[in-house]
């Protein structure tokens, strides 16, 4: 691992950390309004001051930090989860359950899928409770982004299955679950890690996309996104740069996650 992956690492580290304690550190309950001081600046009582209904921007942001970092990670396993179960079974079936499951994929490759997110999220109810509106986002990254890993998996799978240790544990009497078990899925495994940890940077951006349109985690529970739906008021954000702060926090979350996946991928 190169100076800059270490560095990169070193910063997600103390991110999820701050992430975990985040009760420790904040300042006060995310939803607290203090009415005598809305839109106020930094302060000693407030570090990044406050937002139009007068909640403390610190809180937020820290809370806001841990929806989003426990939230993709959520949707990235799930979605993993579901890409290893298909294309694990189509690279080892083969013949008509693979050309099934790869057709599938194609089709849903070909739409766009943050339009497919937003549509299907108008479909649902937008009016929902905050916690319930994480758990809608979850599913519905999850449930719908698994399809660029079911190819890359599918083709390992095909590989090992034509490789000849396989075909020697089968001729060896070898029963299908232990073929799975013992054969196939130590040579996959690092693959399922790589797809894994791919997928958090993508979701990270998805759930913040969704909530800036208001189709993703609902007010008042904080996320990076719906931080960030105050950002069209530009003479406001000149006037109060420490505004920025959700959107600098996710471009060097993201930024990190792709300085250390390359080292994640290859590793064995």
């Amino acid at each position: 691992m190169s100076p800059l992956q270490k560095t990169a690492a070193a910063i997600l580290s103390v991110v999820i950390a701050l992430m975990v304690l985040v009760a420790i550190f904040v300042p006060v309950p995310y939803a607290r309004q203090f009415r005598d001081v809305p839109n106020a600046g930094p302060s000693t009582s407030h570090p990044l001051g406050t937002d139009a209904l007068g909640r403390d921007s610190l809180s937020r942001l820290l809370y806001g930090t841990r929806v989003s970092l426990l939230l993709a990670p959520a949707a990235a396993l799930l979605a993993t989860v579901i890409a290893a179960v298909l294309g694990t079974a189509a690279g080892l079936l083969g013949g008509w359950f693979e050309r099934i499951v790869l057709a599938v994929t194609d089709l849903s490759l070909a739409l766009p899928w943050l339009f497919l997110l937003l549509t299907v999220r108008a479909l649902l109810p937008l009016d929902v409770a905050p916690m319930l509106s994480v758990l809608i986002a979850f599913l519905m990254m999850g449930l719908l982004g698994w399809q660029a890993s079911v190819r890359v998996i599918c083709a390992a799978v095909r590989d090992v299955r034509e490789s000849d240790f396989l075909l020697l544990a089968r001729c060896s009497g070898c029963k299908p679950a232990r073929l799975l078990l013992r054969h196939v899925g130590p040579n996959v495994r690092p693959l399922f890690y790589a797809q894994f940890l791919i997928s958090i940077p993508l979701f990270i951006l998805t759930e913040a996309n969704l909530s800036i349109l208001g189709l993703g985690v609902m007010e008042p529970m904080p996320s990076w996104g719906n931080l960030m739906r105050g950002f069209e008021d530009f003479s406001a954000l000149a006037a109060n740069p420490w505004r920025l702060a959700p959107l600098l926090l996710l471009v060097i979350v993201v930024t990190c996650f792709q300085l250390v996946l390359p080292s994640q991928e290859v590793t064995p």
